[in-house]
């Protein structure tokens, strides 16, 4: 359970910025030079997915390291009850108190009939771990998660597995976005009745296929209605910065094998271009 909790809070967070360079098409990128003894990688991941099989590319990279480091240490026995006292919104606010009476039943609807619960009984969850749980719904498919593969790996090579950042850093990302404007999309997502976001993932999993991670970008930014969009510095450029230096320590300690959503990866602020400000030579995995 903690694991999907975990996958399902790596879903919201995977979001992206504005292209730079144009990079290679690839989900895999070695990490080399700046004082480092040998490299590491960091592979661009997407957190729900129908195939989470890995690449011999990838299987590769993880053979050569010796520590996973994904977004946060989903190996933290603390994960699952720091998480769900995160879900909910501060100052007893509830989803009643955020939209109108018949805004209210239209998201009542959709909770109800795809979650099986009266929204009245998760209604002072925030909005974003709402739509969170209709992601399962969104595919067409059993959900698998690259994280799970990531873990299965080091726990068979008896390798430690850690975060870039906490629980805490992640779940304070939902309380500094407006509670108003998780609520927006959520009625959009219910007013639809999950009909365009069904579409967004459809297009998202061929896109990933492709590993062309810059198209990743661009469709993640083409509604600038969204929260996504709207907060991409809370939620992304961020985070990213506050990762450079983490990456770095564990890079400089040991080889290591680092895993965060694809939508981290490219842009201009996106951690191969803030990888190479810093000094790396940061190359894409080509097979």
């Amino acid at each position: 359970m903690k694991k999907l909790i975990a996958t399902v809070l790596f879903s919201i967070l995977s979001v992206i910025s504005i292209n730079a360079q144009k990079l290679e098409n690839s989900t895999l990128w070695k990490i080399e030079g700046n004082g480092l003894e040998k490299p590491s990688y960091i592979f661009g991941t997407i957190h729900i997915t129908c195939d989470a099989s890995l690449e011999d590319d990838v299987k590769k990279a993880l053979d050569e390291t010796s520590q996973v480091v994904l977004e946060i240490d989903m190996d933290d026995p603390s994960m699952q009850t720091k998480m769900m006292g995160g879900m909910y919104m501060k100052d007893g606010k509830k989803i009643s108190d955020l939209v109108s009476k018949e805004d209210y039943a239209i998201i009542d609807s959709l909770i109800t009939n795809e979650v099986g619960m009266p929204l009245k009984m998760v209604e002072n969850i925030k909005p974003f771990f709402l739509i969170a749980m209709l992601y399962p719904k969104m595919l067409d498919c059993p959900m698998q998660s690259f994280e799970q593969e990531l873990m299965a790996v080091a726990t068979e090579q008896k390798e430690d597995i850690n975060g870039l950042e906490t629980i805490e850093d992640q779940m304070k990302v939902f309380d500094d976005i407006p509670y108003e404007d998780q609520v927006a999309d959520l009625l959009k997502t219910a007013k639809d009745n999950l009909q365009k976001d069904r579409d967004m993932f459809t297009k998202m999993l061929d896109i990933y296929k492709d590993e062309n991670i810059e198209a990743l970008i661009a469709m993640m930014n083409d509604d600038e209605s969204s929260s996504v969009n709207k907060h991409q510095d809370k939620l992304l450029i961020n985070r990213n910065k506050n990762w450079i230096p983490k990456i770095s320590e564990y890079a400089i300690e040991q080889p290591t094998f680092f895993g965060v959503g694809a939508g981290h990866l490219a842009g201009e602020f996106g951690v191969i271009n803030l990888l190479r400000e810093a000094g790396y030579t940061v190359s894409a995995i080509m097979e």
